[in-house]
Formats: C-alpha cells, sequence, structure tokens
C-alpha cells in the first residue's frame, strides 16, 4: 500500500513538474514572439528612411513571400513534425533517425521542392500579375527559402515533442536578429552608393536565407545533445505523414498569418487597382510605399494590445484539459478585455497624433490621412489575433484557418472594388472591413465554444468614452500648443510625441483603472501593477467614506 501511495505520488509530481515545464516554454515562446514581432516592425522605419518610399515598395512586395516560408517553418511544420513525432511515441517506439528523421526529412523535402519549382518557374507571371516585372528576379530568388524548410522544421519539431521549447525561442531571436542586421546594412549600402532599389528586395532574401541558417545551428546545437538513436522500424505509415505533415503543417501555419494575408492581397491587387484608378506605374509604387507605412505601427500596436493577454494561453490551456471550465471562461474574459482596453487607446491614440508621428517616423506627412484610417485596424487585429489564438488553444484550428481565408477573399475583393474609386484609402477601408468581418466569425465562434463567456457585456462602456474623450482632448490641446518650429526637427518631435504619447497613454489608464474597468487579477497582467492596483483600490475606498 505505502509503496503503491509512493508510486503515484511520485507520478503526480512528475506530471507537476511537466506541466510547469511546459507553461514556462509556452510562456518563453510568447516573450521571443513579442521580441520578434517588435524587432520586425521596428526595422521597416529605417527601412524606408534610407531607401524612400519605392524602396520600401520593393520590399513589401517581397515580404509576403518571405513571411510565409517564415511562418510555415517556425509555426506550420515543426507542428506537423511535434504531432508526428508524439504519435511515434505513444505506440512505444522509439523517435531515430532510420525510422522518423529520415522518413520526414524526405517527405517535407517533396514538398518544399514543389513550393519552390512553383515559384521559381512562375516568377515571371507573379511579376507580372502583381503589376511589376522587374520583381521577377526577386521573386526566383526567394523561391529558395522554401528549399530550408525541411531542415529547420524537423529540428523545432522534434525537439518541441519532447517539450524543450527553449530552442526554438532561442532560434526564433536568433534568426530574426541576423535577419534585420543585414536588411539594414543593405539598406545604407542602396543609400550610400545609389544602388537599384530593387537591390533591397534581393537583399531581404539573402538576409532571410542567413538568418534561417543562423537557426539551423542553434537547433542543432540543442539536438546534438540528446544524441538521437541511429536505427529504430517506421512505425508511421508514410501516406499519414504526409498528409499529417500537410494539413496540419498549413493550417497551422495560416493560423499565424493574420496581418500577413493581408499584406499578401495588398501585394497582388494594389499595384493593378492603383493603375486603374489612373496612376502612373512610379505614382502607384510610391502609393503603396505610403501605404505600408502603417504595417509597422499595426504590427507595434496590436503587439501592446495582444501581448499581455497571449501570455494568458498557456495557462488557459492548461485549465481547459483539466475541465476548470469557469475559470477558464473567466480567463478568457480577463484577456480580452485588456487586449480590448489597450488597443482601443493605441488606435485613438495614434489616430490623434498620426501627423506629427508619420513626420518623425517617415521625414514627411504623406497619406496621413488613409493612414489614420488604417489605424483602426489596430484595435481590430489585435482582437482578431487573441481570439483566433484562443480559438487555436480550444482546438477549433481548421475553423480558424477558414475564418483567416474569408478574410482574405474579403480583403481581396475589397482592393479590387474600393481601390479604383477612392484609390489607396480604399485600401485601408478593404483592410478594416475584412478585419472587422474576422472579428465577428471569432467571437461568434468563441461565444459558441464557451457558452458562459460575456466579453462585450463586461466593458464598461462608460468609462472607456470617458477616457478616450479625456486622452484625446489632451493630446490636441497639446498639438495646439507645439510650436510650428519643432514640426522642421525631427529631434524635437521625437521628444514631443514620446512625452505625449506616455503622458496621454498615463491619462487613459489612469481614468480606465480609478473607473474600474478593470478587476485586480487583471491588473497583474500590467507592468507597474502594483501601482495601478493601489489606484484601483484607492476608487473602493473613496466609495465607501
Amino acid at each position: 500500500m505505502g509503496e503503491s501511495f509512493r508510486k503515484v505520488k511520485g507520478q503526480l509530481f512528475m506530471n507537476g513538474r511537466e506541466s510547469q515545464r511546459l507553461l514556462r516554454g509556452a510562456l518563453l515562446l510568447t516573450l521571443a514572439g513579442i521580441i520578434s514581432k517588435i524587432l520586425s516592425a521596428g526595422y521597416r522605419i529605417p527601412l524606408q528612411n534610407l531607401t524612400g518610399d519605392i524602396g520600401f515598395y520593393v520590399y513589401q512586395q517581397v515580404y509576403p513571400v518571405l513571411g510565409m516560408a517564415a511562418v510555415l517553418g517556425l509555426y506550420g511544420f515543426p507542428t506537423a513534425v511535434s504531432r508526428l513525432a508524439v504519435d511515434v511515441k505513444e505506440r512505444g517506439y522509439t523517435i531515430s533517425l532510420r525510422g522518423f528523421y529520415v522518413p520526414v526529412f524526405i517527405l517535407l523535402t517533396g514538398f518544399s521542392s514543389i513550393a519552390f519549382l512553383l515559384l521559381y518557374i512562375n516568377a515571371g507571371n507573379l511579376a507580372a500579375l502583381v503589376g511589376d516585372p522587374e520583381l521577377s528576379k526577386v521573386y526566383r530568388w526567394s523561391a529558395f527559402l522554401f528549399l530550408l524548410l525541411p531542415i529547420t522544421s524537423v529540428l523545432r519539431g522534434t525537439l518541441q515533442a519532447n517539450s524543450q521549447m527553449e530552442p526554438t525561442a532561442f532560434s526564433q531571436v536568433g534568426e530574426q536578429l541576423v535577419r534585420v542586421s543585414l536588411i539594414i546594412i543593405a539598406a545604407v549600402l542602396v543609400s550610400l552608393h545609389g544602388l537599384s532599389v530593387y537591390t533591397i528586395g534581393s537583399a531581404a532574401v539573402f538576409a532571410s536565407a542567413v538568418g534561417a541558417g543562423a537557426a539551423i545551428i542553434i537547433l542543432a546545437f540543442f539536438l546534438a545533445k540528446q544524441k538521437p538513436q541511429a536505427k529504430g522500424e517506421a512505425v508511421v505509415p508514410w501516406l499519414y505523414m504526409g498528409k499529417t505533415l500537410l494539413m496540419v503543417g498549413v493550417v497551422a501555419a495560416l493560423n499565424h498569418m493574420v496581418l500577413l494575408t493581408l499584406q499578401l492581397a495588398d501585394t497582388l491587387t494594389l499595384i493593378p487597382a492603383l493603375r486603374e484608378y489612373g496612376l502612373s506605374l512610379t505614382e502607384a509604387m510610391e502609393a503603396k510605399g505610403v501605404f505600408d507605412r502603417g504595417q509597422p505601427l499595426i504590427q507595434l500596436g496590436t503587439v501592446l494590445g495582444s501581448s499581455f493577454a497571449l501570455a494568458l494561453i498557456p495557462e488557459i490551456s492548461q485549465k481547459r484539459v483539466r475541465k476548470q471550465w469557469e475559470a477558464v471562461q473567466y480567463e478568457i474574459q480577463g484577456a480580452l478585455l485588456v487586449s480590448f482596453y489597450l488597443a482601443s487607446g493605441a488606435a485613438v491614440g495614434l489616430i490623434t497624433i498620426f501627423p506629427e508621428a508619420n513626420i518623425l517616423l517617415y521625414q514627411n506627412d504623406n497619406g496621413s490621412t488613409t493612414l489614420q484610417i488604417l489605424a483602426l485596424s489596430i484595435l481590430l487585429c489585435s482582437l482578431s489575433v487573441i481570439g483566433t489564438a484562443l480559438l487555436q488553444g480550444a482546438g477549433a484550428i481548421k475553423r480558424t484557418a477558414s475564418f483567416i481565408a474569408i478574410a482574405l477573399l474579403a480583403k481581396w475583393a475589397g482592393n479590387l472594388v474600393f481601390v479604383p474609386w477612392w484609390g489607396i484609402a480604399g485600401s485601408a477601408w478593404a483592410t478594416v472591413i475584412s478585419l472587422l468581418l474576422l472579428c465577428l466569425m471569432v467571437y461568434s465562434s468563441l461565444t459558441r465554444e464557451f457558452p458562459g463567456l460575456k466579453f462585450f457585456e463586461k466593458i464598461r462602456w462608460r468609462t472607456l468614452l470617458a477616457a478616450l474623450t479625456i486622452m484625446v482632448i489632451y493630446l490636441i490641446i497639446m498639438e495646439m500648443l507645439l510650436p510650428a518650429r519643432w514640426l522642421d526637427s525631427r529631434v524635437s518631435l521625437l521628444f514631443y510625441i514620446m512625452f505625449v504619447s506616455c503622458s496621454g497613454g498615463a491619462f487613459y489608464l489612469y481614468i480606465l483603472v480609478r473607473g474600474h474597468a478593470f478587476t485586480e487579477e487583471q491588473l497583474h497582467m500590467l507592468p507597474l501593477s502594483k501601482l495601478f492596483i493601489h489606484i484601483h483600490r484607492g476608487r473602493k475606498i473613496d466609495g465607501q467614506k
């Protein structure tokens, strides 16, 4: 009896340690994702400053291809490989080179080779489709990135199957650091030596390849410690392997491509639609480059709005497995509310100060009105990202992927209809409408998945409206007090933007906290949580008095 008790106790201890390890690993992956997003958004600003709007346009035209390859190698195929590895272990077999690594690698090489050939052969047709034949060479070079996917996917997938998330996190940040550094160096060379702006496209492909190489080195270092077994029997049928790798890999990747799919629609449709609107090719390229200024700002705003909420997802998933439904719904509600409040403030604040921010970041205020419309995407994209992540954690992976595909089609159709009428502003409205549609689908599905979820009912609309109004009035007054000479100096604008952003954000958060928009548990998700909780409790004390 005592021996049995010790065994059960030991098993529970091991399970607890495993759960803690998984939670730490998932949080580390979330942190790595946030760092990567900040890097990905930040380097675009000096890139545009150095190469101009046309150089930025060239980069953004090739970026969706680079992004798709990166997402497949980081999330898509590794998820499928990890699932296969877990299947093999559950059957009582050992992961071996001959029985697992080699078959999976061969199948992934087959899929990647098909993608490579399709893009390489049709690079000219793709360039013609997007309306710029000069891009054919860049697209042809970008095809080679797909040939690296089998290596990174097998390494990441097998390590994740062993509950080792650290290698994926370190390799993700390392890959991004190398890629960003090389792209900035290339932009400097283009600017100093007057090279063709299309050089930045080829340089971006090269930087992505070198970054992937750095990730492979980091991952191989971790895998070498495990010394995988060489011999072993292939226990999973090749057909099942192939179907799992393809279906799970593509669906899992699509769930991480909300912004990327919309950028893909812009890449394929915007230049031809702007030509139909009446712009020349050069004017259309410049307009697309100006429009793309909004992408890093949306990315940064989305990180601000969703990062704290996304950090809760591992814990939510863990409680869902334990069937603690009331706790799951409460934490989902908290994650959504934090994301909604932060993203609302970021979107409205950015819209208010956008002309000055545009001059600060991009040296002029071209396209400010269009980009103010696009800034609405910060709120919608933040809600979409956290909503799709929650649905994915609930197991609705295919359904979530279908929602993103529908949003892509809506954006595509919106560009074709609105841009010939309204020019580049039409694309901004198409983005907003497609993201709104995605939000409606996602939250309708979340409500069905978690019937007790009362997200919109829990929003304190009066407090939110008061906080937004006071913040906007404050920002407008500060703008009226801004000396005209400050607009001529980017250094002066930098201090002004930093000051009004921080002070305006502080006013906004203070009113929300003072107005009881958050619970104390939700405030723990924020930085300076002790200060916010003190303000929150002060409201209670005042009420009692």
